[in-house]
């Protein structure tokens, strides 16, 4: 929407700041398809919500003037500016809507990640997983949290098999073992 609204010197510089954060957004917002990380999207998504939160601090600022200048103006020149305040209002929920888009898929894509138990170099911060667990349901923990006990039991029983069937060595340590004095003793050394 071009500005063919006579607006001050100051509504004019506040506007065109607006644009201007406008063309980063729609710009950082082409670029988080193109990342494939989802730590460098987490950022990315980071800094264009700063962006916005500036936006909507300059839209607010827009109106203030506004509101004071409104006795200055015509009625048809006050119809104008705040049908442009109105557009970019507009424009900024269109890009809150689709950070939340991105921000829900994001979210979706971490929680995997929170709770996988591979030890990789890429594995998240703590403080990742406290933010990607606060996101999560209480259903969804307990289900992430019986999972991973799941597998921990699992783990726990593939070790004893693999500890008796594979290191015949070991077998003495594994099971019961009889002492000195003839009684049976439990050894899981």
């Amino acid at each position: 929407m071009a500005s063919d609204v006579p607006m001050t010197p100051e509504l004019e510089q506040i506007d065109g700041e607006i644009q201007d954060i406008f063309r980063a957004l729609q710009n950082g917002f082409q670029k988080m398809d193109k990342i494939k990380d989802s730590n460098r999207q987490a950022k990315q998504l980071e800094d264009l919500t700063g962006k916005m939160k500036e936006c909507k601090r300059l839209i607010k600022e827009f109106d203030r003037i506004l509101k004071d200048e409104e006795s200055k103006n015509p009625p048809e020149v006050n119809k104008q500016l705040n049908d442009r305040k109105q557009y970019m209002i507009k424009e900024l929920n269109s890009y809150v809507t689709l950070r939340k888009t991105y921000q829900s898929s994001l979210g979706n894509n971490k929680r995997v990640e929170l709770f996988d138990m591979g030890a990789t170099s890429s594995e998240p911060a703590a403080d990742d997983n406290i933010q990607m667990a606060s996101a999560m349901t209480n259903q969804q923990l307990i289900d992430s949290g019986r999972n991973q006990m799941d597998q921990t039991d699992e783990a726990i029983a593939r070790s004893k098999m693999g500890c008796c069937a594979n290191c015949r060595s070991w077998i003495s340590n594994c099971y019961n073992i009889n002492t000195a004095d003839g009684t049976n003793e439990e050894n899981w050394q």
